[in-house]
């Protein structure tokens, strides 16, 4: 079924993100996983498990569910917890693997109709509407799949494009 028009856009943006992103993190230690390049900046765990979250919330604002028990260690303003907190990569990596392949469903099934009705107030959108709000978080992961991909040659290993 081919996605609604009103997010067109954003799934495309969803399909590319998905890709870089899984880039920014292959090949990484479980060490480079949690590693920051300044108290100030957050690890590739933290990146990884707010991308995760942020999905998971795609998916309930599209009327679809996902979930695990550690996403709220990632929500937004969630301080960074202690490094044995948190997930294994691997436990990461199948998570994303499992949110993307709900999200991208997920996106092909969302009518016209839904995505018309008015979008939440506590989330900004592009147009007043459920089609503006999956918009913008598209580009909220863009901006984070941007820090993901910064970190992976911060950690030195190579480009995720081009």
């Amino acid at each position: 079924m081919p996605v609604a028009s009103q997010i067109v856009h954003a799934a495309g943006s969803y399909r590319l993100n998905a890709d870089l992103f899984e880039k920014s993190f292959a090949g990484l230690t479980p060490e480079e996983w949690q590693t920051r390049p300044s108290e100030s900046v957050n690890p590739m765990i933290w990146i990884a498990g707010h991308i995760i979250w942020a999905r998971a919330n795609v998916l309930g604002l599209l009327g679809s569910s996902w979930s695990r028990p550690w996403l709220p260690l990632f929500a937004r303003g969630a301080k960074l917890a202690a490094p044995g907190e948190y997930p294994s990569p691997e436990e990461m990596v199948l998570a994303w693997k499992e949110v993307t392949m709900s999200l991208n469903a997920a996106l092909e099934d969302a009518s016209p109709e839904a995505l018309s009705a008015p979008g939440p107030e506590r989330i900004p959108n592009f147009d007043g509407k459920l089609s503006g709000v999956v918009s913008f978080l598209a580009l909220h992961e863009s901006y984070h799949v941007g820090q993901a991909a910064y970190l992976r040659r911060w950690l030195g290993h190579g480009q995720v494009a081009g």
